[in-house]
């Protein structure tokens, strides 16, 4: 059981790339989001959901696991934030790309709650939840950058 927690937390072992991988997690979350884009939302969101609540379990048993509060190898909350910032992605080949950096952004720079988020809660859902925060700062970015470019 713990080989399938691990794999779920480190993203099918794209954790264990080396440097950056929470990029490395994020990629993976964008090729994932191109495989599952054909949806309509309410699969879509259950999908996301689904991979949430793996994610909540998978990261806190790899916490457990690696003996390290929210280890670096642990990439499934970037996958699952990348899913939300690619959620209704504007139909435009650059969306993927901007939803990309835009989470990586959102994800490194941690602005409230997620900030605080990182620094309170603890466990798998700390883990989750901070990388969800950023997701929904991406998305709102993403649709409001397209939105203002259609304008033009």
């Amino acid at each position: 059981m713990d080989r399938v927690l691990m794999f779920i937390a480190t993203g099918a072992g794209s954790g264990y790339l080396p440097v950056a991988p929470g990029t490395w997690g994020s990629a993976v979350g964008v090729l994932l989001w191109l495989a599952l884009s054909r949806l309509e939302a309410i699969p879509y969101l259950a999908v996301v959901a689904v991979l949430f609540v793996l994610g909540v379990f998978g990261a806190g048993a790899a916490e457990k696991i690696v003996d390290r509060p929210d280890p670096s190898i642990v990439v499934i909350d970037e996958i699952v934030g990348q899913l939300i910032t690619l959620c209704f992605a504007p139909p435009h080949p650059a969306a993927p790309v901007a939803g990309f950096f835009l989470f990586r952004f959102f994800d490194i720079l941690k602005p409230f709650p997620a900030g605080w988020i990182d620094r309170h809660l603890h466990g798998g859902l700390g883990i989750m939840l901070d990388d969800v925060v950023a997701g929904l700062y991406a998305l709102l970015t993403l649709h409001l950058g397209y939105w203002l470019l259609k304008m033009l």
